[in-house]
């Protein structure tokens, strides 16, 4: 008898919205901690758009599960590329924080505008992740993104279902 076990690569999702993302995300980020826990995900990024409104019922959730759960957000710089900002420590989670507030105080509730200055002069701790998005400019930005965030910099690689 042949008994057939399937290994899965260890697996961290480091892009991931919740229903915090208005018109965006569909789930509750204490089920997307479910699911991750269920498939057998290493960590979970809960990564709303310019917001750490989904985190808080995220980390009651991982911690029931014995999830790791990676605090971050999604900015769409308006000058620039889609990044993905993740805090490895309490210095990034107070720089994301700021970049939140920056953002947010500038225009009327429900949106945002931050740039790559903003991004320039408040993270010196948060990991980058570029999202690719528009072939023309992706070059140049990722440029930019190495060059600015050396050594906590990357290119988000993505599958879309």
């Amino acid at each position: 008898m042949c008994v057939h076990t399937t290994v899965y690569p260890r697996y961290a999702e480091l892009h991931c919205v919740s229903n915090f993302s208005f018109l965006r995300g569909a789930s509750h980020p204490e089920e997307l901690v479910e699911q991750a826990h269920h498939l057998g995900y290493d960590a979970l990024a809960i990564t709303d758009e310019c917001s750490l409104a989904g985190v808080v019922r995220a980390h009651g959730a991982a911690k029931k599960v014995g999830l790791h759960l990676i605090i971050g957000t999604e900015i769409q710089l308006v000058d620039g590329p889609t990044v993905i900002l993740l805090a490895p420590n309490a210095h990034g989670y107070s720089e994301i924080s700021q970049l939140i507030t920056l953002g947010r105080r500038r225009c009327e509730k429900g949106i945002y505008r931050l740039n790559r200055v903003d991004l320039e002069a408040t993270l010196n701790h948060a990991l980058v992740l570029m999202v690719p998005g528009t072939p023309s400019t992706d070059q140049a930005a990722a440029r930019w993104v190495a060059r600015r965030f050396a050594g906590r910099a990357w290119i988000a690689l993505e599958q879309f279902y």
